[in-house]
């Protein structure tokens, strides 16, 4: 196949293209900067200079004829940014590409979308696709829950096979996530349960969802066999034991950032590869 990815230097594609290379698939790439891609040019995509979020972005979709798919890996989560910098990224860039994909023909169309879209909901197990999401108060998952309304909308008026991915917590493969996201759960009780989704099985789930015919409009959740709980996660990370706060433990629900994977694995045949962190190769 030949497959167009945006991301691809973030913590994501930068590890989906070397995937999609090896697997022998011809890869082209979106980037900002042509320096910051070498090493995929090197190994072999085709880098297109350019910015979704460039507002006259009149070669975007002739960018993108003649692929048979597109990945959409930008995104932004946190950082020195603002929220309407966020908005941008994360919708008003992701409605601009679907469009381009439409107009250059091609309609099939790969978005990572996240687990941080069930925060909110208290239904007492792992989270299902078909769950109806209660309106975020965080930027991040509102703007996703705002994307893939807009992507299912133009899925049904206009024909998009789109195909929405929702990654559980991504690591693995030299990625620092674990410990950039540690700092950030040190009230939450330790009983919290976490699915996290190593990025091999990320890259395979990635390429599952670009390959399958015949699942327009699908939702899927991503993630391992085993959520690990929070408080084992700060161990198996070296992290110092957990003590309540003064005022005890920041009360959560445990189960919100779970998700349920059967829909993904009887439709799309996705085993992982490491069904829990404790079989993977790093952290």
């Amino acid at each position: 196949m030949k497959l167009f990815v945006t991301g691809a230097t973030g913590k994501v594609g930068s590890r989906l293209v070397p995937y999609l290379l090896k697997q022998g698939h011809a890869v082209r790439i979106l980037v900002r900067s042509a320096e910051r891609a070498h090493a995929l040019k090197e190994l072999g995509a085709e880098v297109i200079v350019g910015d979704l979020l460039d507002k006259d972005n009149k070669h975007l979709a002739e960018a993108i004829r003649g692929v048979d798919a597109v990945i959409h890996t930008a995104a932004q989560f946190r950082g020195d940014i603002t929220e309407e910098q966020v908005r941008a990224i994360n919708l008003d860039a992701t409605i601009v590409l679907a469009k381009a994909v439409l107009e250059a023909g091609v309609t099939r169309f790969v978005f990572t979308s996240t687990s941080n879209v069930y925060r909110e909901l208290n239904v007492g197990r792992p989270s299902r696709e078909d769950d109806i999401l209660i309106p975020a108060t965080l930027i991040y998952p509102k703007t996703k829950i705002a994307a893939e309304e807009a992507l299912l909308t133009l899925h049904r008026e206009q024909g998009l096979d789109v195909r929405i991915l929702r990654l559980a917590f991504v690591y693995g493969d030299g990625d620092p996530h674990i410990k950039e996201a540690l700092p950030h759960m040190i009230n939450w009780n330790p009983l919290k349960k976490l699915s996290m989704v190593h990025h091999e099985d990320v890259d395979q789930a990635l390429l599952l969802a670009a390959s399958m015919p015949h699942v327009s409009g699908r939702i899927y959740n991503v993630a391992d066999d085993e959520p690990i709980t929070i408080g084992e996660l700060t161990k198996l990370s070296g992290g110092q034991e957990r003590v309540p706060a003064k005022d005890g433990w920041l009360l959560l629900n445990l189960w919100d950032m779970t998700m349920d994977t059967k829909h993904i694995k009887k439709e799309l045949h996705f085993k992982p590869k490491y069904p829990s962190i404790y079989r993977a190769k790093d952290l």
